[in-house]
């Protein structure tokens, strides 16, 4: 089921996700938040604990560790050199709409530490026709995260030990969010556990998140306890 809206395109076929009985599996309905496009089925996701903004909605999960070369729906890239002791960050205008005025946001890049910058408090999407602006409450460190290093903002989605995003299950089926100033968000099934799944179908998987879902591999399989 998605929440009202018109998109354009072909049909995916379904992965095989399941080894195991999927009846079996312990599932609940979620709320996505808007403007994460695509999100295909099998991917990890996490959920928006910022104060205000789109709390309690499900978003992708941010891996631990990356390169900046793989697709990360979660992520909105920064544009421009870096940014440093400052109270705003550019982003392409479609990645903006990830993003809600009350989203407390976060900024990593692969050498930095993250950093939460509170919440957002406006979102200019008319002042400039190529990107947006981003202003948050609290400024970031002296130390500048930069586009060499992949730099991108987040919604806040875990705790500062994992990057502020923390795994808490398997998107079922894949459903599109929207992108841009057309998202809408979606409504979607998140399996919690019980459950083998290939693992090799499944995306945004890191260690972290297998630690955070009481998950472990087992030969091409993936066990959810």
């Amino acid at each position: 089921m998605n929440i009202p809206g018109i998109n354009y395109g072909v049909q995916k076929d379904y992965k095989p996700l399941y080894y195991s009985n999927p009846i079996a599996a312990l599932k609940r309905e979620i709320t996505l938040q808007s403007g994460y496009g695509l999100i295909e089925q099998g991917s990890v996701l996490a959920v928006n604990k910022s104060a205000a903004g789109g709390v309690a909605k499900h978003v992708p999960y941010n891996p631990t560790v990356f390169t900046g070369t793989e697709t990360h729906p979660g992520r909105a890239y920064i544009v421009g050199g870096g940014v440093n002791a400052t109270y705003t960050v550019n982003v392409t205008l479609n990645d903006s709409y990830k993003f809600q005025v009350g989203d407390d946001l976060i900024i990593n890049d692969n050498t930095t530490a993250a950093q939460n910058l509170g919440a957002i408090t406006a979102i200019d999407r008319t002042t400039y026709s190529s990107y947006a602006v981003i202003t948050f409450t609290t400024v970031i460190g002296s130390t500048a995260f930069t586009t060499a290093r992949f730099a991108y903002v987040c919604v806040e989605a875990g705790d500062s030990s994992n990057n502020y995003s923390d795994a808490v299950g398997i998107l079922e089926k894949s459903v599109d969010t929207g992108t841009g100033v057309n998202a809408k968000g979606a409504v979607a099934t998140l399996i919690l556990g019980n459950c083998l799944l290939y693992e090799g179908m499944l995306t945004l998987l890191d260690a972290a998140a297998k630690t955070d879902l009481s998950a472990a591999s087992s030969g091409r399989f993936l066990m959810i306890r």
